[in-house]
């Protein structure tokens, strides 16, 4: 059974579950470097979705850097996604910073966001 997942009551279109939920299992280390992801049948078979979707999401990421294809040989997880791991870190917490100064200019409590923070920290590591 592979790694990769849709929601199919989600409003979100299936081609960015699947963009998102690849990149997300590359940058997160689950899918390995080098790691061959399913073939557009098999995974258009297991997931039950039209294989132009799978297409079009893996041409996005491989145009993104997150994967690379070779002919013949199919689709395989980048090796080198440092500097996207960094990119998407420091936007992260750009937004992060941004919605800390938005909590403070409405009055929210640091003690509030400390608990919050906490929370999702126990909940999420």
């Amino acid at each position: 059974m592979s790694k990769i997942t849709i929601d199919v009551k989600s409003r979100k279109p299936i081609f960015e579950q699947l963009r998102d939920n690849i990149r997300t299992l590359a940058l997160s280390g689950v899918l390995s470097p080098d790691e061959q992801l399913p073939s557009i049948r098999s995974l258009a078979c297991e997931l039950a979705i039209n294989p132009n979707t799978i297409q079009k999401a893996y041409a996005v990421l491989e145009r993104d850097g997150i994967i690379y294809s070779l002919p013949a040989r199919g689709s395989f997880v980048s090796a080198d996604l440092g500097g996207i791991r960094t990119a998407e870190r420091e936007a992260l917490l750009s937004v992060i910073a941004a919605k800390l100064h938005s909590a403070a200019t409405m009055g929210v409590k640091r003690s509030e966001i400390e608990q919050i923070l906490d929370k999702e920290w126990r909940e999420n590591s």
